[in-house]
């Protein structure tokens, strides 16, 4: 009769549920009501105490360093090596990046000497000499360390004898527009010489810019680049010198659908209108 009665009760009696398990590696999924603040980013992003600063700028979606070298008027390698980027390739959105040249922090100054009473001894006066000694000279504060020189004038760097990019009686296909075509787009066939429109050194040669197909950047001083774009072959690297009217690059319509050379003067970065420059035709 007991051993009827114990089975009964463990028929009666609820299944055993495993306890539950936390996979406390995996990450959680967190959800943020509209208008509420996100929970802070538990890495701040490279450079983030600079946002908003001068001279500094924060990567936007569909940011390459390339376009943004381009648009502050800069070597993209430059901007790798202010901002100790160790794969050019990847930079993050909201990623702050340095993008004018830092400024050469100044020699400390010697500390001036501080006033005391007159019985205590200053703190400029050597001790005695000892017999036999080589007099000693008291130590003088350095000078103030030189401040660091400036970047040349716009004036001076407007300076530059321009050329067209392009040989012959070329036909401008399309004007400037500030918010539809940053440069002007010339005419012409397969091959076509794209010509240095003023001495400078690439600082870019590739496909590397959406929309731009095989493009050169020239920079020609610290306010002036010029870029060539849909090219069909380029024919410099990357930190050669190049001479105002020097073959550059072959014209073709890559990235774009018909032959053409694209041009553009940027100064500081900004594009502006490029027939304020060349000469006339």
């Amino acid at each position: 009769m007991v051993l009827m009665c114990a089975a009964v009760a463990a028929c009666k009696a609820p299944p055993r549920v495993p306890a539950p398990v936390e996979d406390r590696g995996a990450p959680r999924h967190v959800t943020v009501a509209p208008g509420a603040t996100p929970p802070a980013r538990a890495t701040p992003l490279p450079g983030a105490e600079n946002e908003g600063k001068p001279g500094y700028h924060t990567v936007r979606p569909g940011e390459t360093l390339i376009r943004i070298a381009l648009e502050s008027g800069q070597n993209w390698r430059d901007i790798v090596r202010w901002n100790n980027i160790e794969n050019p390739n990847v930079i993050e959105v909201g990623q702050v990046l340095r993008v004018v040249p830092p400024v050469s922090a100044p020699v400390a100054q010697a500390e001036a000497p501080r006033a005391v009473p007159p019985a205590a001894p200053s703190s400029s006066v050597l001790p005695p000499l000892s017999a036999g000694s080589a007099p000693r000279v008291a130590a003088t504060p350095a000078p103030a360390a030189p401040a660091p020189a400036p970047l040349p004038q716009a004036s001076a760097d407007d300076d530059i004898p321009w050329a067209w990019p392009t040989s012959g009686a070329a036909v401008v296909l399309a004007g400037f527009d500030e918010q539809k075509n940053k440069g002007i787009d010339i005419g012409g066939r397969p091959g076509d010489p794209v010509l240095a429109a003023a001495d400078g050194r690439v600082v870019y040669a590739g496909a590397g810019l959406r929309g731009y197909g095989n493009l050169i950047i020239l920079k020609h001083n610290n306010t002036y680049l010029t870029a060539y774009a849909h090219n069909q072959s380029l024919l410099v690297k990357e930190d050669q010198t190049v001479r105002k009217g020097q073959k550059i690059a072959e014209m073709g319509a890559t990235d774009s659908d018909r032959v053409k050379l694209h041009f553009e003067i940027r100064r500081q970065g900004k594009p502006v209108d490029p027939a304020r420059f060349l000469p006339p035709r």
